[in-house]
């Protein structure tokens, strides 16, 4: 098969050719077969052969990339290799499906040109790991910036081969996951070269398999996941059960061995459907599809000479269940055909046996056959470019992958066989003109003189199949359409009329000697491939896909909307279905001309697949069934065309900058007028000038020898030169790096001073007239200071605060000083603790001698206070008040209370205010309130006898509160004028204290009808009763 791409010369600016690929060690062989000395089918089988005992399962044919199948797993796809073949060249690397499938995507990207890579080879050859294996170098190396919904279309992508495979791939003699349809996939990606979109095409599925297949061979895939991997619950709702065997269309391969897992495999179907955006409706319709086609095979029909009758109704009331429908419909379906007569009068017509068991089997093939293609059709609306815009997205390119059934030449070939050999011819026509056109055009453009090559033309086979008229395609339509009882022998024989002096065809009757075939049954075509007999029982049914209307009708009005939308065309009545569709065949032809034109309009690249051996073995090569594929497909042509008359083929400016290391007059670089003149100077160094031949762009080079002594001149001297570069890249990179840390620390210390500068600026732009501020600039926020100013900014803020107090205080009268200073004290002292303290009134402290708050009591507590004062000597009385005490005896009485600058008093109201008792104020130590509005204060001395009292408001006002006053009164004369501590304890729940040496706990309780507070004895202290609000 020839092999090649078409392109442009002017477009053409990154051409990989012929014979450079990577040099790997002699023991493996030669990695191009281009490089053979000589080109023999015995050099060929050869290097084909050690490279596949060497565990090489990938050569190059120039451009092509020749895959023989291990039959086992190989470490050579994971991520390094990925990454050792992102963006490089064919001959930087060894040979592998990532440099071919690298080259079509940097084609794609670098000359927004269409590309695609066709994978051909026969059953079991790994066509379909290739095609995954190029989907997942493709999806690794695009996107990678992670977007979203490019990664969505790259997950779909990927998935889809799994669901793919699932319902279009089988177990064959040859395969046990053969690609039982034609899948042609294109990729869109956008100017950045990001996967946006795709496409999926498929051809020709092979639909008989559903109801029958060869010894050994399995049904569908999706048949034995759904029986094996599926839950009870789920069987059971399809009135299924587990064994294939009892099941007519999966009973041949129930007991078949396959290295496929159906129960893990189902699992990631099911995955792979959710993973796409199928619904759960619609998975659920897809598995009612499978399982009415399982129970429709089981279906049996009976006749008493009259009529025909179904055997057992439970399998059609579980179908007609599956597939929403009445079960007299199914029945009548099955057992009648609606027919319109001429006079557009529809009667029903009763099938016979043979009818009915026909129409069975045709109506689960194309309730497959319509699944299969809704399900390509649903990912297709996923993975659809959407909203795209050539002006706002730039231009859209597109990488087609192309996996097709190969050559098939079986033991009973029939109609499916035929239409995928006339595929293969279409192909390797496709090919021959593609790698001709392209070899004649270079050497024209280029000058060279063009040796002619011998090679065969299989168009003369492709006309044999798709000739207007004369084709075998075209008889078979005419025996379809011809009115009366053709028979698929009547067809042969005007076959064998029309085609008896074709060159390529025979059969029995022809070659009546030939008892190879049977007559009246068989016939013959010479394929480029070889010779292929096929049975012609079946060709005309086939051709026709005949499925009678009733089932359509029967489909389209299903309650089910998936199923429904399965079969449009069951929406037109008996009489409206006139017109004849094409035949299988014709509609087949039609897609393979597309094909081959949408081919035909891409630069294409090739993935030549061998099958080793029949045995599925990882060691065992077998040379004579290698040798057979290698020649049909054509690789020795492919070699030879590659080496006529030059074997590698480069522009000058890549040959230079590839070996001009190998020459004094080119490196590093050279001083002639052009490149072309630079490459004869290595050329002639090398004495090479009787091998090569100087094109306009291009040197040519005749032998794969003068390119192995530049090679290997090439990879001695890398080493040295890599030593070099080495050295000078280290000392460049010191010393950039060197430069760029002095250049970073000027940066960071300018940036700082300006930092700091900047910040000065703005304190002093925010703060320049606080002086004016009614609040002194209190209200002036603080700009953020860099991190080196932090401490600096702390105390300029608390310089600032200190200057602002100081002008507030500046401003206050000096006998408001005094109540200043104490409320300062209370507000340190109560640290926010306590909620309401009195700061928002005036003190009175001498609350006693106040005629407004005592009116009755005043006059005789200040003659008191002038006597203890001449007594005692005191200068200030630093509160006073009515209180509420608890005695020695734990009884509360009522007591005024006076504490001086000197002493602490306890006063009877009742006697003139007697001295009951005096104590010395440096006896206390510190005092104890609570965090409510109680007026419950503990006054802690040194004695361990603590004095426990409640204030009482006087009639200045109901509700002051007083103890804020007292602890300020207390706190400031302690701190500031004795100069000592004066520990202030904020209770939340209960005060302690120590009375004559025993501790106490005093909590506080509202009580209802409780007028004024008081104390109450409890088990372990007192309890502060006070007026519930």
């Amino acid at each position: 098969m020839f092999c090649g791409r078409t392109r442009d010369a002017d477009e053409e600016d990154a051409e990989v050719v012929t014979g450079m690929a990577e040099l790997e060690g002699l023991e493996f062989g030669k990695s191009d077969f281009v490089l053979l000395d000589e080109v023999t089918m015995e050099q060929f089988m050869e290097n084909l052969k050690l490279r596949f005992e060497k565990g090489r399962i990938y050569t190059y044919i120039g451009e092509v990339v020749v895959s023989v199948n291990p039959y086992r797993q190989m470490d050579i796809y994971g991520k390094d290799t990925i990454d050792a073949y992102r963006g490089r060249e064919l001959y930087e690397n060894p040979p592998h499906l990532y440099a071919v499938s690298d080259a079509a995507y940097k084609a794609m990207k670098r000359r927004a040109k269409d590309t695609c890579i066709v994978i051909s080879g026969e059953s079991g050859a790994g066509k379909t790991e290739a095609s995954k294996y190029i989907m997942q170098y493709i999806a690794a190396i695009t996107n990678p910036n992670q977007r979203v919904e490019v990664e969505s279309v790259k997950n779909v992508l990927l998935k889809s081969n799994c669901v793919l495979e699932a319902f279009g791939n089988a177990k064959t003699n040859r395969n046990d996951n053969s690609s039982r349809f034609g899948k042609y996939m294109d990729i869109n990606f956008n100017f950045n070269g990001d996967p946006t979109g795709g496409n999926i095409n498929n051809y020709l599925l092979e639909k008989s398999r559903v109801v029958q297949q060869q010894d050994g061979e399995r049904n569908f895939h999706s048949f034995y996941q759904l029986l094996r991997g599926g839950s009870d619950e789920m069987l059971g709702s399809f009135h299924l059960q587990k064994d294939p065997a009892l099941y007519t269309y999966t009973k041949e391969g129930a007991a078949t061995a396959t290295s496929n897992n159906d129960r893990s495999s189902h699992k990631a179907v099911m995955s792979a459907l959710e993973a796409i955006g199928f619904s759960q409706e619609e998975i659920t319709s897809i598995y009612q599809v499978l399982a009415a086609i399982l129970l429709l095979g089981n279906v049996q029909f009976e006749s008493d000479g009259e009529s025909v009758q179904i055997v057992g109704l439970e399998a059609v009331n579980h179908i007609s269940e599956l597939i929403a429908s009445d079960m007299d419909s199914v029945c009548k379906s099955l057992l009648f055909r609606t027919v319109a007569t001429g006079g557009g009068e529809v009667i029903e017509k009763g099938h016979t046996e043979q009818d009915a068991c026909f129409g069975c089997s045709a109506f689960a093939k194309a309730l497959y056959e319509r699944l299969f293609g809704w399900i390509v059709n649903r990912i297709n609306s996923v993975i659809e470019v959407k909203d795209y815009n050539p002006v706002l997205h730039g231009k859209n390119t597109v990488i087609g992958v192309l996996d097709i059934y190969g050559f098939e030449i079986f033991d009973n070939n029939s109609f499916e066989q035929f239409c995928i050999n006339y595929c293969n011819e279409k192909l390797q026509q496709l090919f021959i003109e593609l790698i001709l056109r392209q070899e004649q055009g270079e050497y024209q453009r280029e000058g060279i003189t063009w040796q002619h090559i011998d090679y065969f033309n299989n168009q003369i086979i492709v006309d044999l199949v798709e000739q207007p008229h004369k084709g075998i395609i075209s008889i078979l339509d005419e025996a379809c359409l011809t009115v009366g009882k053709v028979t698929d022998t009547v067809c042969l024989e005007s076959m064998d009329t029309k085609l008896a002096q074709h060159p390529h065809y025979t059969s029995r009757k022809l070659s009546p000697t030939d008892k190879t075939m049977d007559f009246q049954k068989q016939f013959r075509i010479r394929h480029y491939a070889g010779d292929v007999t096929y049975s012609v029982e079946g060709f005309l049914d086939k051709n026709k896909d005949l499925l009678f209307q009733d089932f359509k009708r029967l489909m389209y009005n299903s309650a089910n909307p998936v199923m429904k939308e399965m079969w449009p065309d069951g929406q037109l009545s008996i009489t409206e279905v006139t017109k004849r569709p094409l035949t299988a065949a014709t509609l087949f032809k039609n897609s393979i001309v597309a094909l081959v034109d949408k081919l035909g309009c891409k630069e294409p690249y090739y993935v030549r697949c061998i099958k080793p051996n029949e045995m599925k073995s990882q060691v065992l090569f077998d040379d004579a069934r290698c040798q057979h594929q290698v020649a049909y497909l054509g690789l020795m042509e492919n070699v030879m065309v590659r080496r006529a008359g030059f074997a590698y083929r480069q522009h000058y400016a890549r040959v230079l900058q590839r070996y001009k290391m190998t020459c004094e007059y080119t490196w590093p670089n050279h001083l002639m007028a052009s490149d072309r003149e630079a490459v004869e100077a290595i050329i002639t160094q090398h004495g090479f000038q009787d091998d090569v031949a100087y094109g306009h762009t291009k040197l040519f080079v005749r032998s794969p020898r003068s390119l192995y002594t530049l090679e290997q001149e090439r990879a001695a001297l890398i080493p040295i030169l890599v030593l070099f570069l080495q050295k000078v890249w280290r000392g460049a990179l010191a010393r950039r790096r060197c430069r760029r840390m002095r250049a970073i620390y000027a940066i960071m210390g300018c940036f700082k001073r300006y930092k700091v500068k900047a910040h000065f600026w703005e304190v002093e732009r925010r703060f320049t007239n606080v002086r004016t501020m009614a609040d002194y600039g209190r209200s002036v926020e603080w700009p953020t200071p860099p991190a080196a100013l932090s401490q600096f900014h702390n105390n300029t803020v608390m310089l600032h605060r200190r200057w602002w107090a100081r002008q507030i205080v500046k401003n206050i009268p000096p006998s408001d000083m005094l109540e200043v200073r104490a409320k300062v004290a209370a507000l340190t002292a109560l640290s926010g603790e306590r909620k309401d303290w009195g700061v928002s009134r005036a003190w009175e402290r001498d609350y006693l001698a106040n005629v407004r708050d005592c009116p009755q009591t005043s006059v005789a507590f200040i003659r008191v206070s002038k006597e203890l004062r001449n007594r005692d000597e005191h200068n200030q009385v630093l509160f006073s008040g009515f209180c509420r005490k608890v005695n020695r005896f734990n009884k509360s009485t009522d007591r005024g209370l006076l504490i001086t600058d000197k002493c602490v008093y306890k006063l009877e109201p009742k006697k003139q205010f007697k001295v009951l008792k005096r104590l010395p104020l440096d006896i206390l130590t510190g005092l104890s309130v609570t965090s409510g509005a109680d007026q419950m204060v503990a006054l802690h001395t040194t004695s361990q006898d603590d004095v426990l009292l409640c204030l009482q408001r006087g009639e200045l006002c109901s509700n002051q509160d007083r103890v804020g006053e007292l602890v300020g009164a207390l706190v400031d004369h302690f701190t500031r004028l004795r100069n000592v501590p004066f520990p202030v304890k904020v209770c939340p729940l209960a005060v302690q204290l120590l009375m004559r040496g025993k501790p106490k706990s005093v909590s506080v309780e509202s009580k209802a009808g409780q007028n004024n507070a008081d104390f109450k004895k409890s088990r372990d202290g007192f309890i502060l009763l006070v007026p519930a609000n």
